[in-house]
């Protein structure tokens, strides 16, 4: 048996626009012949998702999930290419079935991908290939989460369904008190306010160099000497990190009180949050309609 290597895996991906999995599945079923998986994924009907995996997939849900006990909890996006599909009740179960298995996982989207499909045979990847197949829309799921700590909390804004939206947060507490509601309060105020991170230890490095050059050269600009420029990005970058640092944030229901000093008041410890907004990031495709029409029209 050949060894399957990543590489492998990565440049069957990249001839054919198969999924990982099934680029994986393909070389194992072929002993690592490249030309033979390629042969397979097509006898396999996988090209024909394959095709569709090009085109622009921003739409879609995001789902949370808390297991049982109230201490971990797992959020998912899936991603579809309009807002119909999204609606549609096989995608909202399979989202559902979806986040139930990153429960049971690292909370990776690599693992989940790889792992049982909550219902019928083969894997997650397996069965958004076949709902690709079955809907005929490009369907991803883009990325995923996973928090333990003694109380994970949870809030969906605006939800389609029960657990299901646009905008998903989880909090996972540690401490006292009524953790469910001080971490449901803390995850809309993330909602709200979309923090880039927990605490000014986790915010990353390159942000905040590119914050204080912005910051540099704007006080330079005033003329004054680089030893009242330090002083005054000092202050700026105080002024920053109230405005990107959870903890740092005034706390929207009460902004005499900074989200730490809330939680502080609450007995409750912060120790993740996570926050996905639907198709963030994503370069959704503008249709130029009349364009569209126009070449429609052509030669006829």
């Amino acid at each position: 048996m050949a060894e399957i290597t990543a590489a492998l895996v990565k440049q069957l991906r990249e001839k054919t626009g198969a999924g990982m999995m099934d680029a994986k599945k393909a070389l194992v079923e072929n002993n690592g012949d490249e030309a033979a998986a390629i042969e397979w994924l097509r006898a396999k009907g996988l090209s024909k998702a394959a095709k569709k995996s090009g085109r622009a997939a921003a739409e879609g849900l995001v789902a949370v999930k808390v297991s049982a006990d109230g201490k971990t909890g797992a959020i998912v996006e899936l991603n579809s290419e309009t807002d119909f599909v999204s609606r549609n009740e096989s995608f909202q179960k399979a989202l559902d079935g979806i986040a139930a298995v990153a429960l049971t996982t690292d909370g990776s989207v690599e693992k989940i991908l790889a792992a049982p499909a909550p219902e019928g045979a083969g894997s997650v990847d397996d069965m958004i290939k076949n709902m690709i197949a079955t809907i005929g829309e490009n369907m991803t799921l883009r990325r995923a989460g996973k928090v333990s700590a003694t109380k994970v909390a949870t809030y969906i804004h605006n939800a389609v369904v029960p657990g299901m939206g646009k905008v998903g947060v989880l909090v996972a507490l540690d401490g006292s008190g009524d953790l469910e509601d001080t971490g449901r309060k803390v995850a809309m105020h993330i909602a709200a306010t979309s923090p880039a991170a927990a605490t000014t230890a986790e915010l990353d490095p390159a942000l905040i160099e590119s914050e204080k050059r912005v910051l540099t050269e704007q006080a330079r600009e005033s003329g004054k000497p680089d030893a009242v420029i330090e002083k005054m990005i000092v202050g700026r970058m105080q002024k920053f990190y109230k405005e990107v640092v959870l903890v740092e944030q005034p706390y929207i229901m009460d902004s005499d009180k900074t989200v730490g000093e809330f939680l502080k008041a609450q007995g409750a410890t912060l120790k993740a949050f996570v926050h996905f907004k639907l198709g963030e990031g994503v370069e959704k495709e503008e249709a130029d309609f009349a364009a569209e029409v126009a070449s429609m029209t052509k030669g006829s």
